[in-house]
């Protein structure tokens, strides 16, 4: 008779057959290969999982990661009791996946445009990614993008949320970052369970950005660790910097492109370009880049000299780069305002940001870029 244990692995691994399934009903050979690896992928993770409370127990268990995973349970803890997050039996697995990242994101946009390229997932919708377990996976299709002539964009993640379909576990690709970093991780992922908009990368990121570093500032605040709590918010005015540094290189390439934003907000191509000579519109594309780059080392300057960014901007820069950023950062000053207005009330917050995700693409957006203009808006929902 099988234990317990493979019955869960069993029924788990069904589920993910049961997708492939769907998907070649569905899809062409590349679509095939792509899910295919996703499913050995997820299942490798499920195959290697070891319980937190075992490891925990286990003298042979290094110091440093029983430490670790004592932290992140007191942060299981608070996401539940004071964010009000659905924890459930997340995070209650370790998994080493023997890499510093678990998957790589593949993002593309054209050569002359910030309108990023989607991809149709079964239930998820349109979402403006395809994630790899392995980085050569990625690069292989990044390559093959890149022949069609697309700026692309290949970045590593350290953890993801399968939104409920599973218990999400704990990897080495995250468990040992910085405390405050490590609780930003573990409340933005939390978000995606909470509230998710199918089909909308732009409004999902942003809300779990928002819901990651709202937690993680009350939780430095409940620790009383004033120091650590200065030298986080310290850290969150450098990416609001870089974040606005970020969006005006967009503007200007926005209006070189002839970008559009249509009824949902999205950026679209232009079928007219301001500038009709290829040529032209590269060079003054290298321009805005270059300036890019100086304005960066201005805003170092302004930090002291601080080079936390310096990883980013030592490889290619182009739209799709840009576009990664966009994707989390756009719409968190949207979010923040509806935080505000809920008074601090992480369940009123959450209630509209629900239902925020049941309107249609087209008003939730413009909600939100409404919010963040700070137009005098009330809370008209009342918490469920």
């Amino acid at each position: 008779m099988i234990d317990s244990k493979k019955r869960k692995r069993w029924r788990k691994w069904l589920l993910c057959a049961g997708l492939g399934l769907v998907v070649i009903a569905v899809s062409g050979c590349q679509t095939i290969t792509f899910y295919s690896q996703a499913i050995r992928g997820q299942y490798q993770i499920f195959a290697h999982e070891k319980s937190t409370d075992q490891l925990v127990a286990n003298q042979e268990t290094p110091d440093q990661l029983r430490h670790r995973l004592e932290l992140l349970s007191s942060l299981r803890t608070f996401a539940a009791e004071e964010l009000k997050l659905p924890v459930d039996g997340h995070y209650r697995k370790y998994v080493d996946v023997h890499r510093p990242y678990v998957v790589w994101n593949v993002e593309a946009a054209p050569e002359f445009s910030l309108e990023p390229k989607s991809w149709w997932y079964p239930v998820l919708g349109r979402l403006d990614y395809r994630g790899y377990f392995s980085k050569e996976g990625a690069g292989k299709y990044a390559a093959m993008l890149r022949k069609k002539g697309y700026d692309v964009y290949v970045g590593g993640v350290e953890a993801y949320s399968t939104l409920g379909w599973f218990k999400d576990p704990i990897l080495n690709t995250f468990i040992f970052d910085p405390d405050p970093d490590l609780a930003e991780t573990i409340f933005h992922e939390l978000g995606h369970q909470r509230v998710f908009a199918r089909g909308n990368t732009d409004f999902n990121e942003a809300f779990a950005t928002t819901v990651g570093q709202e937690g993680a500032r009350r939780w430095l605040q409940k620790k009383n660790d004033q120091a650590a709590l200065e030298k986080y918010a310290a850290e969150q005015r450098r990416t609001s910097d870089f974040v606005q540094l970020i969006a005006r290189t967009r503007q200007k390439l926005e209006n070189l492109y002839g970008d559009q934003r249509n009824a949902e907000g999205k950026l679209k191509a232009s079928k007219a370009r301001p500038i009709s000579d290829v040529n032209e519109l590269r060079r003054r594309k290298e321009l805005i880049y270059a300036e890019l780059q100086a304005d960066y080392q201005a805003l170092k300057k302004s930090w002291g000299g601080n080079n936390e960014y310096d990883q980013w901007f030592s490889r290619e820069v182009n739209n799709a780069k840009l576009n990664s950023v966009a994707a989390y950062y756009d719409l968190v000053p949207g979010f923040e305002r509806l935080l505000q207005l809920s008074g601090g009330d992480l369940e009123k917050f959450y209630n509209e940001a629900e239902r925020l995700s049941k309107m249609k693409k087209k008003e939730r957006q413009q909600r939100l870029r409404t919010l963040a203009d700070g137009a005098p808006e009330k809370i008209t929902a009342q918490t469920r």
